[in-house]
């Protein structure tokens, strides 16, 4: 599997190389980072956050966190997963004490982050994902929201 970077997109053919990507991708990261994950439903977003987690440490199951909006995971860096699915902006974003999570000592990873591109610090690392034509993803990386 490629290293996600921002000088290309990687493909992948099925979740598990999806979920591969983001066990690959965790040791770059460390407390304090977030990432801002971008694409349609059903694009790969939260099966990159479920290996990320697991290249994280963390040992609980992942899941969605649409309804609860936020979920915390413990492991040797906290992760922080945050769905903006439902949100209406990034005051509500803030309502729910987003800043709190950036400064959590953890990693934070958004999901729908451009519903709320205002409130993600200017470090935030964009994640572009696509759904080809023939089903597989494009998954990009970039430094802002837009790709």
């Amino acid at each position: 599997m490629a290293k996600l970077d921002p000088d290309h997109a990687i493909r992948t053919c099925s979740a598990q190389e999806t979920f591969q990507l983001g066990f690959t991708y965790a040791p770059q990261l460390g407390a304090g980072s977030c990432l801002a994950l971008v694409g349609e439903l059903g694009a790969g977003k939260t099966t990159f956050v479920q290996g990320l987690a697991q290249g994280l440490g963390v040992l609980d199951p992942v899941s969605s966190p649409s309804y609860l909006i936020v979920q915390e995971y413990a492991g040797p860096i906290p992760l922080f997963h945050v769905d903006c699915y439902r949100l209406r902006g990034a005051q509500e974003l803030a309502d729910i004490g987003f800043d709190e999570y950036l400064h959590g000592g953890g990693v934070v990873v958004v999901e729908w982050a451009d519903k709320a591109p205002q409130a993600l610090p200017e470090s935030a690392q964009w994640v572009h994902f696509t759904i080809n034509p023939d089903g597989t993803r494009q998954i990009r990386m970039g430094a802002t929201s837009a790709l």
